[in-house]
């Protein structure tokens, strides 16, 4: 796709309630609790440090210890470890089949995957189990949106927004999805109602309506959001290719022509999936 570097994919920790025991101990050490609802942010590994101890502890119930794999299996997700990440969290399923949190946190790593079809089935499910389950929407709009499928990937934010409306990468991806579709005033509204609900942006969300106003030939306002999105992620190849075409129509061949090179280095095949969307 033409981007995704850049959105949240909407995976879940659960929280653990702390034993008394473990609510005991001295302040200045984290109870594996506590590492295992991500409390200590330095970084993931401590997430599964904490969450393998309550696992290999042997006395917590099948509940905790359906959350104890799920959360364990987000800290996989964050590093990338994804076939692990998808181990635990079919763990935390056969413990706990009626919480929908790790099959949506496992259609998450299915998709980071490539497997849309597995992240499909497993959003599905999630949204069976909890009807109400906007984050589950948001996951499978993307996932459609990936797989090409826009009118279904629309309907899918439809719902995600209507069911939780302060939800501002909903509303980012939902004016992604207009922009593709060529239906840029829709777009360009839902992109400043991401900005409204998360003021300090989102390099997603700049890329989207940067991309927008190249479709709309407003060539200023996409360099500044452009500029913006390469601030927040400066590897957004998107954003890259899209300022360098903002530079040539306004004139400065040598930076675009910088910008477009660096990001095919980045991503090869971005300027054909730019023309697919319409932009030259």
């Amino acid at each position: 796709m033409l981007r995704r570097i850049s959105l949240v994919c909407f995976a879940l920790i659960v929280m653990l309630a702390v034993p008394e025991k473990w609510a005991a101990a001295q302040s200045s050490r984290l109870s594996n609790a506590d590492l295992c609802n991500g409390m200590d942010r330095r970084s993931p590994e401590s997430q599964i440090i904490g969450c393998s101890a309550l696992i290999k502890s042997g006395v917590n119930t099948p509940k905790v210890l359906a959350m104890a794999y799920n959360n364990r299996g987000n800290a996989f997700s964050d590093i990338g470890e994804y076939e692990r990440a998808i181990q635990d969290y079919a763990e935390s399923i056969n413990l706990d089949s009626r919480d929908p949190k790790p099959l949506n946190n496992r259609g998450v790593a299915y998709q980071k995957r490539g497997e849309y079809d597995r992240a499909i089935e497993d959003f599905d499910a999630a949204i069976a189990i909890d009807p109400s389950y906007a984050n589950a929407f948001a996951n499978r709009g993307e996932t459609y949106q990936k797989k090409g499928k826009l009118a279904l990937a629309l309907r899918d934010f439809d719902d995600a927004i209507r069911l939780r409306p302060a939800l501002a990468a909903a509303w980012s991806e939902r004016c992604w999805i207009h922009a593709l579709m060529g239906e840029l005033q829709a777009a360009l509204a839902d992109c400043n109602e991401a900005m409204r609900l998360e003021p300090n942006g989102a390099a997603a969300t700049f890329d989207s309506r940067g991309f927008t106003y190249l479709k709309m030939g407003e060539w200023k306002s996409a360099l500044a959001d452009f500029n913006l999105a390469l601030r927040l992620d400066p590897k957004l190849a998107s954003a890259r290719y899209g300022r360098g075409i903002a530079k040539l129509k306004t004139g400065d061949l040598a930076g675009g022509k910088a910008d477009t090179a660096a990001a095919k280095a980045v991503e090869h095949d971005i300027e054909d999936k730019f023309h697919r969307y319409g932009v030259q």
